[in-house]
């Protein structure tokens, strides 16, 4: 009698390890399949038609794989199995032998790559950009040289803007300086000509990485005034030696792009966790990994948490002042008056 209930509950236990090893396989073939789908709508090879081929004949493959799967021909249900994964493993080795590239027909305002010269304290930045926004389709373009002495660095400022709700922001870094105008560091997308930026599409390899040098009356203007994008701007508490070494790292960062493109990524290469990654490579202290780097939106309060700024007032009340929008209304603005009126009451 214990021999057969220990037979019956060997076989029970087989049969539950085989149910989960066939469930967990066609989990597999389903995440796998929404994957590759994915990859294939958003790199689109040969065009538009002939991708949407490739999904239906993926589909089509992944549908029968499942169907054989379940069933009792185990020789049909085999070949399947084999067939699905060396075409999910030649769809691997094709998307990250996808190379990112310089030569696209870039949109304007990402056209040109950032270079530098550096003697000593005294570094002159290539194609730093100026474009005289009037509309996001109507502006003067314009790229220039500026040198700044990176021994004046008297600043640093963190700025997020809002342009899908609370959770996430784009982060931008602007520097001031005693004897020269503040100049701005974003890294975002660089999209070719009447591209358009794609949350989902970064995960794919959609969007090479760029890395802007700009005049804030730009780069900060065209969020806050352009796009009407809601705009927030914060002076940070940083030791004037980091505040070096983080500038040295943004010209390191352009010198790497334009030697090896990148891919930009919306979880692991963005506009925050890079910068998070050159701020915990210059400081003498280590950062806490938190959620608030993935949900950008939050990076200020994650921010005021490190007291990176004073908590002379509150998280809540640190908003209300470092709101750019409200002190920007009129268009008609020089550089210099649009940086002196985001700085606007920030001193608690």
């Amino acid at each position: 009698m214990t021999q057969t209930k220990q037979t019956k509950t060997s076989s029970k236990l087989a049969q539950f390890g085989k149910y989960f090893f066939h469930t967990l396989f066609a989990l597999f073939v389903v995440c796998t399949s929404i994957w590759v789908c994915m990859v294939i709508w958003f790199q689109q090879p040969l065009g538009l038609i002939f991708s949407i081929f490739l999904i239906v004949v993926w589909i089509v493959l992944a549908t029968i794989n499942l169907g054989f799967h379940f069933t009792q021909y185990v020789f049909l249900r085999h070949l399947c199995n084999i067939i699905y994964c060396l075409a999910f493993i030649c769809s691997l080795i094709g998307y990250f032998s996808i190379s990112a590239r310089q030569d696209r027909d870039w949109a304007p305002e990402v056209s040109r790559e950032l270079s530098y010269e550096q003697h000593g304290n005294l570094v002159t930045l290539h194609n730093v950009r100026n474009f005289n926004w009037r509309s996001e389709n109507d502006y003067d373009e314009k790229w220039e040289n500026r040198t700044v002495d990176l021994s004046k660095i008297s600043g640093i400022n963190v700025i997020t803007s809002y342009w899908m709700g609370p959770q996430i922001a784009h982060t931008l870094v602007s520097f001031d300086f005693e004897n020269s105008a503040p100049l701005t560091f974003s890294i975002e997308i660089r999209k070719e000509k009447g591209e358009s930026f794609s949350a989902l599409g970064g995960f794919f390899r959609k969007f090479e990485l760029s890395l802007i040098a700009a005049d804030e009356k730009d780069i900060i203007f065209t969020r806050s005034n352009i796009r009407n994008e809601e705009v927030y701007f914060f002076p940070i508490h940083m030791p004037k030696a980091e505040m070096r070494a983080l500038f040295e790292e943004y010209l390191l960062t352009a010198k790497e792009l334009q030697q090896t493109p990148k891919w930009y990524n919306t979880l692991t290469s963005n506009c925050t966790t890079l910068v998070f990654d050159m701020a915990q490579a210059v400081s003498h202290h280590e950062y806490p990994s938190d959620y608030r780097l993935l949900l950008s939106g939050y990076l200020p309060n994650y921010l005021y948490d490190l007291h990176a700024f004073s908590h002379a007032w509150t998280i809540e009340q640190w908003y209300q002042h470092a709101h750019v929008n409200p002190k920007t209304e009129n268009k008609q603005l020089t550089s210099e008056q649009y940086s002196a009126l985001i700085r606007k009451d920030l001193a608690p």
